[in-house]
């Protein structure tokens, strides 16, 4: 019996204004096609907006190029991606499809990747108690040992609602 082949496309939500069509045809390509659907699940649960609530951002508003739901973002879609390690982010800061997923085609800045490196996310993993001069990311620890257990434990409440 002989393969057959189906060169369908499949189309998902537009996103910074352009149409997303996956195509099997051999253009541009990706190994990440999968972060397209951690994105919607992103958006339907919150995670990155939910978590970046945690932290507080000390740092100068204009000369901030990615705001921290951006930094959380791109974190746990790396990491959902199997990609744990921050320096694989260098690389993946100048992907089409992380920066679609993203919701940034390219940097607000001439000289910026659409999506932060290595350095930029460790600010964010190393951010403290309180800011210093190069940590100006704060977390809040009580409100992330809060959420994460909220995330992971959520369960529907016997009247309909949804426990957050």
């Amino acid at each position: 019996m002989q393969t057959e082949c189906s060169a369908g496309a499949y189309e998902f939500p537009a996103s910074c204004g352009r149409r997303v069509v996956a195509r099997f045809d051999g253009g541009r390509m990706s190994s990440d096609g999968g972060v397209i659907l951690v994105k919607q699940a992103d958006d339907i649960l919150g995670l990155s907006r939910r978590f970046a609530a945690c932290f507080r951002d000390k740092r100068h508003p204009g000369f901030v190029e990615y705001r921290v739901e951006d930094l959380v973002r791109q974190r746990i879609m790396g990491l959902a991606l199997g990609y744990e390690d921050l320096n694989d982010h260098d690389a993946l800061r100048h992907d089409l499809i992380f920066g679609l997923a993203s919701g940034r085609l390219s940097g607000g800045r001439t000289n910026c990747a659409a999506l932060a490196g290595k350095s930029t996310l460790n600010r964010l993993e190393r951010s403290g108690h309180k800011a210093d001069r190069y940590c100006r990311i704060i977390a809040d620890h009580e409100a992330l040992a809060t959420e994460l257990p909220r995330v992971l434990w959520r369960r529907n409440d016997p009247r309909g609602k949804k426990d957050s």
